[in-house]
């Protein structure tokens, strides 16, 4: 009997209910994943290591291209009746939202850095900052180069070596390979108009770098994408990977990048806790070519922002960050302070 029905079943129906089923399985799994304690971080640790480097090997801007025309290909030139377009356009994205939590945005369910570490968080105090804020001034000092300009080649090799020396014990995956490659934004203006450096590609495990990116920003920019390339989904721990990869470099361009993409987080928190005398005077101890460097980049941003363009888009990453249960949206930016605050600690109680 279940034969017979099954043999009067056609093909495209059977392969629809195969297709839907497989679906609603993938959906489930995803859903579990982001509500079930320990699923995230099985995920990260386990499963998104072989996907991040199978889809790594995949022509992500051909593919993806694909992806987003197969929905028109369907409508317009299959020439379906409008019920069924829309009935595909749901399951179209509903395959999207699995891909894209599947394929990197799980990684949003892994424990935090304090949780894959086991550092414990500093407690933040006045004097806590103050003696992280004189100390990371005196490199930045140090570090200070108007040679800008470092080889592609160099910076992969010296990003690659860095993180694959972090990742034993810094809760992050090494490199899946030897030459991450950065591909260019296809529409750097308009990145730069919403004040947006770099993005990870998470259908294909790629990552793009904003062409508008100056010399002495890109090693850290590239640290700081690669790292999410690696599964580090939260913007403050990016930060601080790329911190501490760029300032463990023997090239002193790359390390005076890593120290100076901090620079406006320091000076945020010096502004909120220290008292308006002594950050003055701290401002004062950074030598006058960094700070003008930093006044040259403020004011580079700031000419090709668009305030209309980037409002509208600061509202929707927040909500796309809270709909991923980041903590504090956009805020989360500020954790890099607090985070090297209490990694320095860890490393200062271990000897």
């Amino acid at each position: 009997m279940f034969q017979k029905i099954k043999k009067n079943i056609p093909a495209t129906t059977r392969r629809r209910l195969v297709r839907l089923t497989a679906l609603a399985v993938l959906l489930a799994v995803v859903i579990l994943a982001q509500t079930i304690p320990g699923w995230g971080d099985a995920y990260a640790r386990h499963v998104y290591p072989v996907v991040g480097e199978l889809l790594s090997d995949l022509s992500g801007p051909v593919s993806l291209a694909g992806v987003v025309a197969w929905p028109f290909h369907v409508r317009f030139h299959r020439k379906k009746k409008w019920r069924t377009g829309l009935l595909g356009s749901a399951e179209y994205l509903a395959w999207v939202y699995v891909w894209f939590y599947l394929a990197w945005g799980l990684n949003y369910a892994q424990s935090d850095f304090y949780r894959r570490t086991g550092i414990v968080p500093a407690e933040y105090t006045e004097a806590g900052f103050r003696d992280f804020a004189r100390r990371y001034i005196r490199q930045l000092n140090e570090a200070y180069t108007p040679h800008a300009a470092v080889n592609a080649d160099v910076l992969r090799r010296e990003v690659v070596v860095a993180y694959r020396h972090l990742a034993p014990g810094l809760g992050i995956h090494p490199p899946f390979d030897d030459r991450p490659q950065a591909k260019t934004m296809l529409f750097s203006p308009l990145a730069s108009m919403v004040g947006v450096k770099g993005s990870m590609g998470p259908f294909f495990c790629e990552f793009t770098i904003n062409g508008d990116v100056p010399p002495a920003e890109y090693p850290a920019t590239y640290a700081h994408e690669l790292a999410h390339l690696l599964g580090i989904a939260n913007e403050g721990e990016a930060n601080f990977y790329a911190y501490q990869v760029c300032t463990r470099s023997s090239i002193q361009a790359i390390r005076f990048s890593g120290l100076m993409s901090i620079l406006p987080h320091v000076l945020n928190n010096a502004y909120r806790l220290l008292p308006a005398g002594e950050y003055d005077i701290l401002c004062r101890d950074i030598r006058p070519e960094v700070l003008r460097l930093a006044r040259e980049s403020q004011e580079y941003w700031q000419g090709k922002y668009n305030r209309l363009i980037g409002d509208a888009q600061s509202k929707l990453y927040e909500l796309y960050l809270r709909g991923n249960r980041v903590e504090g949206g956009r805020k989360s930016y500020s954790q890099v302070v607090g985070l090297l605050i209490a990694y320095e600690k860890s490393k200062r109680l271990s000897k």
